[in-house]
């Protein structure tokens, strides 16, 4: 298998390549360390929705809908407000239609590329986010932390390692989510009705007109039921959803199968993602976000116990780390 990691540009923009027999990725230091391409470059497979050269002024501004976005805190927060341990903290408003903080603050800001290799296991980056006092992120989180993300390209596909450090002198709060964004279709000859997918979900939450959890379940739907077991096309209903996640055989995870090809791609996500959001842009065909989440959204709001809804704290030197798996596997046509 022939490796390689390289520093270059996409789309004009500085990038770190990695390549590993027939996969390809670049990841966006520059643009929240967002891993913006994952290729099968022999079958011409490009499974992350990409920007194009003329979209990328609007990715910058917006870097949420193409590649694999870094949300910490992630979601939503009702009028920007979260408090912690006595204190609440005063997020700002950014989603003026429903008056909330969406998505946090590391997205979009530079990230510190640690160190890229390749050898004859693969190819690698580590990139770490390092806030402190006077950091543009501690202004809103004042505490002193370190996220670092680190991807490796094999034989086996993309693998990808996340951990938070406290590195202060107080608890604090670790929320975390991957804004996800997958291609379907994925495979230049195949169209949209040719995929169906399955996800490991269970309860879904209910949200209030101003997409925030009302504490209750709702029903879910017979199509819903289907996502479970899979045979479901990810554009059946326009979808910007939340749901508990219940592990399958241990695992945590979303599988989108081309029927055309034969090629299923697994998304394996760790357990430590308690919670799902799906959305599928008012059902556009063409891609859709399955978004990994440890908190519920609005998670400091909400009077439920810590455990059920994915507030974790952090006490002084502990680390919080996940990984998660991007593979392909072939399925009967």
């Amino acid at each position: 298998m022939s490796t390689k990691a390289y520093e270059g540009t996409y789309n004009g923009e500085q990038a770190i390549w990695l390549q590993a027999g027939r996969y390809e990725a670049v990841v966006l230091p520059e643009v929240g360390a967002n891993l913006i391409a994952f290729r099968d470059i022999e079958k011409e497979y490009r499974f992350l929705r990409e920007p194009a050269m003329e979209e990328m002024e609007a990715f910058k501004e917006r870097p949420i809908v193409h590649g694999i976005p870094v949300l910490f805190p992630p979601n939503r927060y009702e009028d920007g407000k979260f408090p912690w341990k006595g204190k609440v903290f005063q997020f700002p408003v950014n989603e003026p239609k429903t008056g909330n903080h969406l998505h946090g603050f590391v997205h979009n800001i530079p990230w510190a590329v640690e160190n890229f290799s390749a050898d004859e296991q693969g190819s690698r980056v580590s990139l770490a986010l390092r806030v402190r006092e006077g950091h543009s992120v501690h202004e809103f989180l004042p505490f002193d932390f370190t996220i670092r993300l680190s991807y490796t390209l094999n034989e086996q596909g993309l693998h990808q390692q996340i951990s938070v450090h406290n590195d202060g002198q107080e608890a604090m709060p670790c929320l975390l989510a991957f804004h996800t964004t997958i291609n379907a279709p994925f495979a230049v000859n195949s169209q949209p009705s040719d995929y169906s997918f399955q996800m490991t979900i269970g309860e879904r939450w209910a949200l209030n007109d101003r997409m925030l959890p009302t504490g209750e379940y709702q029903a879910l739907s017979a199509d819903e039921e289907k996502m479970k077991v899979g045979g479901l096309s990810p554009f059946f209903e326009g979808m910007d959803n939340h749901y508990t996640s219940v592990p399958q055989n241990s695992r945590n995870f979303m599988a989108l199968t081309d029927a055309r090809e034969g090629i299923k791609l697994v998304y394996d996500v760790g357990t430590s993602y308690k919670q799902w959001m799906i959305w599928n842009n008012g059902k556009t065909e063409g891609f859709f976000c399955p978004e990994p989440q440890m908190n519920l959204v609005n998670a400091p709001n909400v009077d439920l116990p810590a455990d059920q809804i994915g507030l974790v704290s952090l006490e002084p030197g502990e680390v919080w780390e996940e990984t998660a798996r991007l593979y392909t596997i072939q399925v009967a046509k």
